[in-house]
């Protein structure tokens, strides 16, 4: 029984490991990263989905997705495009400047050290968010417990 825990528990480590390996990889190969996200939004073409499809973004929304044409010429400096150092800052900000084997290896050694990065969204460090948000999620946990075990042994035991 000793030696089935003990191998259960060392094949913990290459399980983590190749789910770390495959969420990494299906994130790097998806289209859309912050670079992208960041050209979009300076460019001009970083609208809403639902402001896209419903057009209800306003008559700015529909004004600012006009195409520029010779004898109206944009006085936006995105509609003209980005400068290239300013897209390799980018790049270099978020680590994309590095190789691939590199940045997991990166993304390995901040996880051990419980330093998941900053939030793209709120800005803050990703520690804090989480424990802004841990007690109401250990309540909610403790609570459906306990109501599962309430339910469950009278069901149980008749």
């Amino acid at each position: 029984m000793g030696s089935y825990i003990l191998r259960r528990l060392l094949l913990i480590i290459p399980t983590l490991l190749a789910i770390m390996v495959i969420n990494f990889v299906v994130i790097q190969i998806a289209p859309g990263g912050p670079v992208e996200q960041i050209i979009a939004q300076l460019t001009g073409q970083g609208a809403a989905i639902t402001q896209r499809v419903t057009q209800s973004g306003g008559t700015a929304t529909l004004q600012q997705n006009k195409p520029v044409t010779a004898t109206q010429p944009s006085k936006y400096r995105g509609a003209q495009g980005l400068d290239p150092a300013f897209i390799k800052e980018l790049e270099k900000r978020f680590g994309f400047d590095k190789p691939l084997y590199v940045r997991f290896f990166d993304m390995l050694k901040n996880y051990v050290k419980f330093d998941f990065g900053e939030s793209f969204f709120r800005d803050r460090k990703v520690t804090d968010l989480v424990l802004d948000k841990l007690p109401v999620s250990i309540s909610l946990g403790v609570w459906t417990t306990l109501l599962v075990y309430l339910i469950s042994l009278p069901l149980g035991i008749a």
